[in-house]
């Protein structure tokens, strides 16, 4: 396994199979294309981002439209809040149709999906876009999901990861339960496969009890790369145990370079080669052929297409909090920040970011509907990779995120604009090397389980 640090970033975009991308006004943007119900959609992106060697793509998903606040949709859909949500394996496997070199992620629960239908489903996608396949592992974050598959409410956060963590045991399990030798295809004897190599992994545990072996041998990856955007501490510690990519969220190159330092020595206390695992914060770029274009493009994301409405239903969403009795202009509060579970670390965050000014709920709302979430690059070609470049070689990242303000055209900008700067300074390839999204990672094949164990049993 390597231990040094790869030379080039890593890039992955970030999407929705959805109306919007995570910038919640990107439908109301003049250009955005309004076909995301047709699979040509997602094609053509898809297309786009490999003409920049892109990694991967990366898609997010909830299993419920914004309903916590005013416990009603009727605002997320008027106001086109991401009420639209795809199934993303049918999207994938259209989009490895269209294409044969990036990378190919989904967002599944461990909290409302079992182990098993997500071990068949990747396995799958991983056979079928030859090896390319990646799982966005969540606990998911509200009550609304729950509702949605037969509970009142959303299960308890550290209990959330105690189910993550057996989850993903028993998917590695199921992964592995075909050896890599173990299809014979003797057609002259009539053998399929040994069944001394394919393995039940008898699996019992405090939340899933799993007999396999599963239904689809082993991948061309072994197993698909996994990521993890776990922010709070028992999320970091589950993302240190299993993440190939960790996706972060930090407003600042100060926030940035300072969890990129702690996340490292949480993998290296893990046991793993923290150099093996890469720290992707979130990112929008702005590109213009011009630097005033380019402002004049941020201006307009930043001031005129987020409805205010739609702020605050998205973070009634992700805190889980019906804000439906507050003024967007009441002052954040130590009582109310006491009061909402998960909204301690935004504040804290954008709080670092704004310094002493009074925060307000539409500032905080604000944050997670818009350019603020995140860092953002502005500029021209050459400004923006510039910047990407200073926070990678200052060791803040080991690439980015890059979140789109509108499809398909902040991708096409970027890859027309910026990817040529960034490959003129070295820091992304000029072509895809490697057969699978591990290779082009440079990420090792994990050993299969039931090989070692077998040949720690001899030994």
């Amino acid at each position: 396994m390597s231990t040094s640090r790869n030379e080039q970033m890593t890039l992955v975009a970030f999407l929705q199979a959805s109306n919007v991308s995570v910038y919640s006004g990107s439908w109301r943007y003049p250009s955005a294309a309004a076909d995301y119900l047709d699979v040509r959609y997602y094609q053509r992106i898809a297309r786009v981002l490999e003409e920049g060697m892109f990694d991967l793509m990366f898609f997010d998903d909830r299993l419920a439209m914004p309903t916590i606040y005013g416990d009603s949709p009727a605002d997320a859909v008027r106001y086109g809040a991401r009420p639209v949500k795809l199934d993303l394996s049918t999207v994938l496997g259209a989009v490895a149709g269209a294409t044969e070199h990036i990378g190919l992620c989904a967002t599944y629960s461990t909290t409302y999906y079992q182990p098993f239908h997500v071990a068949r489903t990747f396995a799958t996608l991983d056979h079928l876009s030859g090896g390319r396949a990646a799982w966005n592992v969540v606990t998911s974050v509200n009550d609304a999901e729950a509702q949605n598959f037969g509970l009142d409410e959303h299960i308890e956060h550290d209990k959330r990861y105690d189910r993550a963590e057996e989850f993903v045991e028993v998917v590695s399990k199921l992964w592995d339960s075909w050896e890599d030798d173990a299809i014979v295809a003797d057609r002259t004897a009539g053998i399929f496969a040994d069944p001394e190599k394919v393995h039940e992994v008898a699996h019992q545990g405090e939340y899933f009890t799993v007999r396999g072996p599963l239904t689809v041998p082993r991948t061309p990856q072994g197993r698909p790369v996994i990521i993890q955007a776990g922010q709070s501490g028992r999320g970091r510690l589950f993302a240190a145990r299993w993440a190939d990519l960790i996706f972060t969220s930090d407003p600042s190159q100060e926030i940035a370079r300072e969890h990129y330092q702690e996340q490292k020595d949480l993998i290296t206390e893990a046991g793993r080669d923290a150099g093996s695992v890469r720290l992707l914060p979130m990112v929008y770029t702005i590109a213009g052929e011009t630097e005033a274009i380019a402002r004049e493009k941020e201006a307009l994301f930043l001031d005129e297409l987020v409805h205010p409405m739609a702020s605050l239903t998205l973070l009634s969403e992700v805190t889980n909090h019906d804000f439906a009795g507050h003024s967007l202009d009441d002052v954040v509060t130590d009582e109310l920040i006491d009061s909402v579970s998960g909204i301690r670390g935004l504040v804290q965050g954008i709080r670092r970011h704004l310094g002493d000014r009074e925060l307000t709920l539409r500032m905080l709302a604000n944050h997670r509907a818009t350019l603020l979430q995140g860092p953002r690059f502005v500029g021209t070609g050459p400004q923006i990779a510039e910047q990407m470049g200073q926070w990678f070689e200052s060791r803040s990242c080991d690439g980015f995120v890059l979140a789109a303000t509108h499809f398909p055209g902040a991708f096409e900008d970027f890859v027309r604009l910026v990817v040529p700067e960034l490959r003129r300074l070295g820091l992304v390839r000029s072509e895809y090397t490697g057969r699978t999204l591990r290779e082009n990672l440079s990420l090792d094949r994990p050993a299969n389980l039931f090989t070692q164990e077998r040949h720690d049993t001899r030994a």
